[in-house]
This record gives C-alpha cells, sequence and structure tokens, in this order.
C-alpha cells in the first residue's frame, strides 16, 4: 500500500484531496511538522483493523493468519425523504382555487 508524507500546512491547504484520496485509493498520508510524523490520515478499513488490533480481537501470533474480524451485518439505511422547500412571499393559494 502506498504512503506519502504531507507537512500539516501543506496537508491543510489540500485536505478534501487528501480525504478522497484515502477513502477511495486506500493511500496512507503521514502528516508531518520539522520532519516529524505527527499523526495519520487512514482509510475507514485501516482504521477498523487498528481498533481490532488495539481490542485483542486479532492475534498476530496465530502463524501468519490474523483470527477472523467479526461480521458486522450491513447498515441498514432509512428511506430518503424528500423536504419541502420554504418559498416566501407570492400568493397563498394556486390561481383558480377560489375562496
Amino acid at each position: 500500500m502506498n504512503s506519502v508524507e504531507k507537512a500539516v500546512t501543506e496537508a491543510r491547504k489540500e485536505f478534501a484531496d487528501l480525504v478522497n484520496r484515502v477513502a477511495y485509493t486506500g493511500e496512507r498520508v503521514a502528516l508531518t511538522r520539522r520532519g516529524k510524523v505527527m499523526a495519520a490520515l487512514v482509510s475507514a478499513e485501516d482504521l477498523e483493523l487498528l481498533e481490532s488490533l488495539r481490542a485483542g480481537r486479532i492475534d498476530l501470533t496465530q502463524a501468519g493468519h490474523p483470527a477472523p474480524v467479526e461480521e458486522r451485518p450491513a447498515p441498514q439505511h432509512a428511506p430518503l425523504r424528500i423536504a419541502a422547500e420554504y418559498r416566501p412571499g407570492g400568493p397563498s393559494r394556486p390561481p383558480g382555487f377560489g375562496r
């Protein structure tokens, strides 16, 4: 997996682009200050793996084969709703719909 280093000041200017590169390509971005790595941007998949390691759900001593990560059901998305748009002014009723 590719990894790139970016100074924090430079990354600030390119933040949206860096987030997209990380999210869509899996590339890792090490954020540096004065040449020292301070933080990193990683994909959601890499973050989940790191969290599994820290929680002890993955055992790296198993002959190179990590324990399976818990399978999570796919999230159920609520149906999209259309919001009405408020438009001030104009007639309160359409023409032809009398009082």
